[in-house]
């Protein structure tokens, strides 16, 4: 089979013959052909999609040194078809690719880390590094990579011989035999690849570096370049367009904006917790104290829900508390005791009110799926036979 991608990179459209043509249990097809642009999975780089002749390319794998297309259709084996690539994605593919390398290359010769994990998302692409950078160094490694973009260095692909391979420097994730193909972006990067790439470095257009975290020792970062790196920025740019507008700051004052907008709701929310509080006291205070059950129902939120509870069953305002607040169709629930075991009584409310939930013997806490009257009557029946 003729790969034609390694012939070059901006093959779009061409001709080839149909050698082969197998049904999958899965309902697609595998095609073979005599010459291919598509370039299969592999080294990082997802394969190319398209058409062949009427029939969609969904898939493109290598194996036992076959290209296999996968398709929607069958295609007549012997029959001529053209073949037609989705451009931009493969052009999204060669800018990622070649963005990979240039900055790759510069964090390996500044810093002698090896690259030993890349992958090429639909989202993003990341590079895993078994060494650490600061936040400052990566910024420095983004814009030197960059300027590199700027200079609109050739990037070459070498086929060396064995003996010329022995004397080349280059990088590798792992052992390589047969023909080797080397990718050299002059002063920045030599690295054995089988991808496809653009032919000068400002055909990349733009690396954007969007995050790094710590992995397995080193760091992974994550990137976009070109079309999907320009795409990405204008996003951002109008997100905080929008922001700007919304809090009545300059772009750049925007954090320090946030920052402001952070505190004052955590100090708002201090407030309303000290409310919300002194509310739930003076509710409690206000019930006579009594024997036996008491059930009410409050609009609160779980943990004012149980404040209340405990205020009311140690403050004597009823044997037995069950605090409710509706949810939906059903409640939320909160039973308390100081004399009673609340697991033994919310089970049995439990199952009379198709409730979920547990806890233990001073207080238990879940949900009913049932209406205040049927709670009521339910947990009046229960009180009367627990304490009788």
């Amino acid at each position: 089979m003729k790969r034609l991608y390694y012939e070059s990179s901006y093959i779009k459209n061409f001709t080839a013959s149909v050698t082969g043509c197998r049904e999958r249990k899965d309902g697609r097809w595998e095609i073979t052909l005599d010459q291919t642009a598509f370039f299969p999975e592999g080294g990082g780089q997802p394969w190319d999609t398209g058409t062949l002749g009427g029939a969609n390319v969904l898939e493109v794998h290598e194996r036992d040194g076959e290209v296999i297309h996968y398709t929607d259709r069958p295609l007549e084996a012997g029959s001529q078809v053209e073949g037609c690539l989705d451009w931009e994605r493969r052009f999204d593919h060669m800018q990622g690719h070649s963005g990979e390398h240039i900055l790759t290359g510069c964090i390996h010769r500044r810093f002698g880390y090896d690259n030993v994990g890349f992958h090429m998302g639909s989202e993003e692409i990341t590079i895993d590094f078994n060494g650490l950078l600061t936040g400052e160094e990566l910024d420095e490694m983004e814009r030197e990579a960059n300027e590199a973009i700027y200079r609109n260095l050739p990037v070459q692909i070498l086929t060396p011989s064995p003996k010329e391979l022995e004397n080349m420097e280059y990088r590798s994730k792992k052992e390589l035999s047969g023909q080797v193909r080397i990718t050299v972006i002059p002063g920045v990067d030599v690295c054995a690849c089988c991808g496809t790439h653009v032919e000068h470095t400002g055909e990349v257009g733009l690396i954007k570096v969007l995050g790094m975290i710590h992995y397995k020792g080193g760091v992974r970062i994550s990137l976009l370049c070109g079309r999907k790196a320009l795409l990405h920025t204008a996003k951002r740019q109008k997100q905080i367009a929008s922001l700007s507008v919304l809090l009545a700051a300059k772009q750049d004052e925007v954090p320090a904006a946030v920052e402001r907008l952070k505190a004052e709701k955590e100090k708002l929310e201090m407030e309303l917790s000290r409310m919300r509080q002194a509310q739930t006291e003076a509710k409690a205070a206000a019930l006579p104290e009594r024997s036996g059950g008491l059930a009410v129902f409050e609009e609160m939120d779980p943990v004012q829900l149980r404040r209340y509870c405990t205020l009311l069953y140690e403050g004597g305002k009823g044997d037995i508390v069950l605090a409710c607040a509706r949810r939906g169709d059903g409640c939320l629930y909160v039973l308390g005791s100081s004399k009673r075991d609340m697991r033994s009584f919310s089970k049995k409310l439990n199952g009379l009110l198709r409730g979920k939930g547990g806890g233990s013997s001073l207080m238990a806490q879940g949900t009913f799926q049932a209406g205040e009257e049927e709670i009521r009557q339910a947990f009046e029946a229960c009180v009367k036979e627990e304490l009788k």
